[in-house]
């Protein structure tokens, strides 16, 4: 099946470890140019590297601290200044601190809530205008979490609490964007296969397997081709959704 992802451009953040690196690959194997944002320069690279050599697109990768504004600005300056436009924004970055409510710092509450929600809004406000000025179109789907809708209860009050604003953002930008063609939807991951979470699963694996009524933890591209498909032509007349892809840890 086609997607209609050929040729498109798309930045992904967080795009080369767990749920972003499995999109990016996923991206790169339908034929779109992949900019990938990390923290780790090295990793960028070698990741760009890899996707160039296999699928024979163009990966640009970009090292930033989304925590820093003028790293997110010059995501965008270093971006479109090699290619027109940025066809799609995928926001993966996250961090998943742990401490329970009566122990946790404030300042690990503010950090969690600038990782995850604040920097995304940059990203969608810089990603829109930058299309808005093109009279383009343009897809964004932001990773946000079963944890948005059922809470956490293992010492995730922060991450939770970031993801169900980014849940309530994307709604809101997806009807103030619908006019002007720019679709935004999110999907909303269980448990993954993922160095965020592997330190969990050693200590609570059982807990956490427990609670998904398939039985077993998702691979990261299980997970990737549902943003994917968000992204794709299949689905232009899609905005203002959550994809659940839980395991069935989340049914509504």
């Amino acid at each position: 099946m086609d997607l209609g992802l050929r040729g498109k451009t798309v930045l992904v953040t967080g795009g080369t470890q767990g749920l972003g690196r499995a999109v990016c690959e996923v991206m790169a194997g339908e034929g779109a140019n992949v900019i990938l944002v990390s923290r780790h320069e090295q990793d960028g690279i070698a990741c760009a590297v890899s996707l160039k050599l296999k699928y024979g697109i163009e990966a640009m990768p970009i090292a930033a601290d989304l925590s820093r504004r003028e790293d997110i600005d010059r995501i965008f300056a270093e971006s479109l200044a090699k290619y027109e436009t940025i066809d799609v924004l995928v926001n993966s970055a996250a961090i998943w601190p742990q401490a329970y409510v009566a122990d946790m710092e404030e300042a690990d509450f503010w950090r969690t809530l600038d990782m995850n929600l604040v920097a995304p809004f940059l990203m969608c406000k810089l990603f829109v205008q930058q299309l808005l000025a093109r009279h383009k179109k343009g897809k964004i789907v932001n990773i946000v979490s079963q944890a948005a809708f059922h809470g956490a209860t293992t010492g995730h009050a922060h991450y939770a609490a970031s993801k169900g604003g980014l849940v309530s953002f994307t709604l809101s930008l997806a009807r103030e964007m619908a006019r002007h063609g720019i679709q935004v939807n999110a999907v909303a991951p269980g448990i993954m296969d993922t160095p965020m979470m592997r330190a969990a699963m050693e200590e609570k694996g059982d807990y956490y397997t427990e609670r998904i009524p398939l039985g077993r933890v998702a691979a990261p591209e299980e997970v990737a081709y549902g943003v994917v498909f968000l992204t794709s032509s299949k689905a232009d007349y899609l905005t203002g959704i959550t994809l659940d892809a839980t395991g069935g840890m989340l049914m509504r």
